[in-house]
């Protein structure tokens, strides 16, 4: 199933959370750090919003943390790569001395690339009820269903909070695979307490949607941290106390305004031709006559996004199509489509006609989208084409889109979060985004509080 970002779908007010921190697991991304005596091995809580950004093979998997001495003796968080398509479920595994301790593995599937998800992990091995010695809670609600459960035995010491040979890993296994790839915000490691939910999160009254609170007052223990990524000079600063980490093949750029009180549109991995995504699904390479869509659907309101051209090659462009556009540029008859390549010609569906003015590399070509009046309209590096379509109207909406003709080509999308150096900084009215050019009067960063108030 497709997923798609609805108008609406995002909660109101509350405490605002500024940034995330993208991974792109071919980096090699990590934060590190070398664990000391912690409070108690018997009780301590994982709290993290992570929004994945790719599937992972049958092989692989998405690691959150990984508390290990070595492969024999660890303790993780996983997005697991159960099957070859993507993974669904989240895992929790211990080892000791090469033996397996501890699994806890979901049968509920966790595939949506488009959404933020707060996981919990709360241990406390001094439950006399196996069960309550780890709770793992999804958005507020705890899970109950796992195809495998081995729970630690009464009173047992975990392996984390262990001084010494142990390192704490976020976003990489302990042997430096199994890389993170997506957006995490929120991370947060209580050294002493299995807490609830509600210590991290609330549900929104008006929507019911699960969203961030202030955890600031809470007591964190000897071991305890709290990663906000606010930052961009020092990622992996703490800011409960002195327990930093190191960063490992992450700059400034990849600190993110993608967040979980925030989220922004980014291109679908589960919608797409024979493209290769990466950079937290906003560059993408391919060839071919194919394309791809955004997470975001659009049925009201006005929107502005860019994209950055990578290389020299032509035959690329962007804009919009009904919701079941089949990625293909030579799209069937009702899959409505249209876009601005780079030969100076709008294009769709029906046919090309000549239109604006060329785009090479590094030129950077913005798409303004009305569609409360049906339009479409294109600028180049700040220059406006005029309008390249009019009388757009779909009862279902549209969703951004991408596509290329016969060119091995790399391009960067920016919906607001960019992958790419910008060097002059500009947002929408309402503050939101950061984009190399200006956003016209009554257009918006394809964002959840836009899409909230405008869509």
């Amino acid at each position: 199933m497709v997923s798609f970002i609805l108008p609406g779908n995002s909660a109101s007010g509350g405490f605002n959370v500024a940034n995330s921190l993208r991974f792109n697991d071919d980096d090699s991304p990590s934060l590190t750090r070398t664990d000391s005596s912690g409070t108690s091995r018997r009780t301590f809580s994982y709290s993290v919003w992570v929004k994945k950004s790719q599937a992972k093979t049958d092989t692989d998997s998405n690691m959150i943390v990984n508390n290990a001495s070595d492969e024999s003796n660890q303790f993780k968080i996983e997005l697991e790569g159960d099957h070859p398509v993507d993974n669904n479920d989240i895992r929790i595994r211990q080892m000791v001395s090469g033996s397996q301790t501890v699994v806890l593995k979901t049968n509920r599937s966790f595939r949506d690339p488009s959404a933020w998800m707060h996981i919990l992990v709360a241990v406390d091995t001094t439950q006399g009820t196996e069960a309550n010695r780890i709770k793992i809670y999804i958005n507020g609600v705890q899970e109950t269903s796992f195809s495998s459960a081995t729970y630690p035995s009464l009173n047992s010491d975990m392996e984390v909070n262990v001084s010494g040979s142990y390192t704490t890993h976020i976003g990489k296994r302990n042997n430096n695979d199994h890389h993170f790839d997506g957006y995490m915000c929120e991370f947060v490691f209580i050294d002493g307490q299995a807490l609830d939910p509600t210590s991290f999160g609330e549900f929104d009254e008006d929507s019911v949607i699960w969203k961030p609170i202030d955890v600031s007052g809470l007591t964190f223990g000897n071991n305890g941290f709290y990663l906000d990524f606010e930052d961009s000079s020092a990622l992996g600063n703490d800011k409960a106390g002195s327990n930093n980490f190191t960063v490992n093949n992450l700059t400034a750029i990849d600190q993110s305004t993608d967040t979980c009180d925030n989220n922004f549109c980014t291109l679908n991995p589960l919608s797409k031709g024979t493209i290769t995504l990466s950079e937290g699904n906003l560059q993408w390479q391919g060839s071919g006559d194919n394309g791809g869509k955004g997470t975001f659907l659009m049925t009201a309101g006005k929107w502005y996004w860019e994209m950055k051209r990578g290389d020299s090659e032509d035959n690329v462009g962007f804009g919009v199509a009904v919701s079941n556009w089949t990625n293909a540029v030579d799209a069937a008859s009702g899959e409505a489509w249209y876009g601005y390549q780079g030969q100076a010609y709008k294009v769709s569906g029906s046919g090309e006609v000549s239109y604006g003015a060329t785009f090479t590399n590094n030129d950077i070509v913005s798409c303004l989208f009305n569609a409360d009046d049906g339009i479409l309209a294109f600028y180049k590096n700040g220059a406006s084409q005029g309008n390249a379509y009019t009388g757009l109207t779909n009862s279902d909406g549209y969703v951004p889109i991408y596509f290329t003709y016969r060119s091995s080509v790399t391009n960067y999308m920016n919906f607001g979060s960019p992958i790419h150096s910008i060097s002059s900084g500009n947002s929408d009215a309402n503050g939101y985004g950061n984009f190399e050019y200006a956003v016209p009067s009554g257009y918006f960063a394809l964002c959840s509080k836009n899409l909230a108030e405008y869509g």
